[in-house]
């Protein structure tokens, strides 16, 4: 049997190992240490892909408008008109009365009496033995009737009393020129009800304040020639605002 066959074979493995571990000399020399084979000096990395729907190109102009244009102008107007002249018109304010120029303003009012007021006198049909008081502002002041007429039927040391039901919901008042009204009941009727009758020609109507009985001057109202007939049932109801409302009682 030859042996030179073995022989060269294994020269051949021999050669062949070699080869292969020069081989992995040569990778390990062109590695980095970590596996990762060292292909030279480094480069730029790339610009990453855009996230999905976004062109990866920033194109806001730096702020945001009400009308969402993407110009960066703000083109609101910031008018509260409507009009879009770019500037709120106020209304101007009015100028608060003074009272100086208008006779119905708070400050201008005062207590009516018998220097702001014309007082007249007049029997009437209905109710029987009743009259009816009539007062006129002849004043420039709005002037308030505060209760009821204080009323004096010649030398009368008493002041006949009120009609409690006959008293209105407000104080009457009185612009210039406007007129208010109260009845007076003058008798007990023709049942002759009332007492101490007596016929009387001259009246004198007296007016009450606002916290006081004492509404300041009074004045004087002309009675029939003949005079009127009174007794001590004499009554008066308040000042109304109409006619109707103080010969109701």
């Amino acid at each position: 049997m030859s042996i030179a066959a073995p022989t060269r074979s294994r020269v051949r493995l021999l050669t062949a190992a070699a080869t292969v571990a020069l081989a992995a000399l040569s990778l390990t020399a062109c590695n980095n240490g970590d596996g990762v084979r060292d292909e030279g000096a480094s480069q730029q990395p790339s610009k990453s892909a855009p996230a999905d729907g976004d062109s990866g190109k920033d194109t806001s102009a730096g702020s945001t408008t009400g009308d969402k244009t993407g110009t960066g102008t703000d083109t609101s107007t910031g008018s509260g008109n409507g009009t879009g002249a770019g500037a709120t018109t106020k209304p101007k304010p009015q100028p608060a009365s003074t009272g100086k120029n208008n006779p119905t303003a708070a400050t201008s009012r005062v207590t009516c009496n018998g220097s702001t007021l014309k007082v007249t006198a007049q029997s009437v049909s209905r109710p029987v033995n009743h009259m009816l008081l009539t007062v006129t502002n002849t004043g420039s002041k709005r002037c308030d009737l505060y209760g009821y007429p204080a009323v004096r039927f010649g030398e009368a040391q008493s002041v006949p009393p009120v009609i409690d039901d006959s008293q209105p919901q407000a104080v009457v008042s009185l612009p210039p020129g406007q007129s208010a009204y109260a009845g007076v009941a003058l008798s007990g009727g023709d049942d002759g009800g009332g007492s101490n009758g007596r016929t009387e020609k001259t009246l004198e109507v007296f007016f009450q304040g606002r916290n006081t009985n004492d509404g300041g001057p009074g004045a004087k109202a002309a009675l029939p020639a003949k005079g009127v007939y009174i007794d001590d049932s004499l009554k008066v109801t308040y000042w109304q605002q109409s006619m109707s409302d103080a010969l109701t009682w």
